[in-house]
């Protein structure tokens, strides 16, 4: 077995766009691979020092998207070009913002399935970033993108990850078995 050297190298990582109003109104956008379920309720995100950051300590309430195959080539754009440096950064994304209906952040139409999530802690806060740990305050899921149990479809939305081994982005595939059913057959 070959070792290496210890990196941030956990699979998958999403591809996580977090959406923000700055402090005029205007929507902004970041890809995110560092975050994940903190809770029931609530997911946690890494961020380092962004425009994101900034509009969050204005506006403590944001979106989460997850970025697909369709919307990748913006989505990396979004994580590689600043909104500080870049003020038409949105316009070159090409993506469609309208206000979330729970909470003061854009949703982008371009996106199966987004988050509206309303900041309830900053661990480690500085002047390099912070881990933001966020209560779900409502999910909403375009329509085309919902099973016959009108329930979310995961496989229609062609989601990627972020592998961070060859910096690369893969697209998730089918279902291969039912969670707290199939080990069953082991007991």
């Amino acid at each position: 077995m070959k070792s290496f050297k210890s990196n941030a190298w956990l699979l998958p990582q999403p591809v996580l766009i977090i959406g923000t109003y700055d402090k005029d109104g205007n929507p902004n956008a970041m890809n995110a691979a560092w975050g994940g379920q903190w809770d029931m309720h609530e997911i946690m995100i890494s961020l380092g020092s962004h425009q994101t950051t900034d509009n969050l300590a204005v506006n403590p309430e944001f979106t989460v998207t997850f970025a697909t195959a369709a919307t990748m080539v913006a989505a990396d754009y979004v994580g590689i070009v600043s909104g500080r440096n870049t003020p038409d950064k949105m316009q070159r994304a090409g993506w469609t913002a309208e206000k979330a209906p729970n909470v003061n952040a854009p949703v982008f139409s371009e996106f199966p399935m987004t988050l509206e999530c309303r900041v309830k802690q900053k661990i480690d806060e500085s002047e390099t970033g912070c881990y933001l740990i966020a209560e779900i305050v409502n999910i909403l899921c375009d329509e085309r993108f919902l099973a016959e149990d009108g329930k979310p479809d995961v496989e229609k939305m062609d989601l990627i990850t972020y592998d961070p081994v060859h910096h690369t982005y893969i697209q998730l595939g089918k279902s291969v078995g039912h969670a707290f059913a199939d080990g069953k057959q082991l007991k």
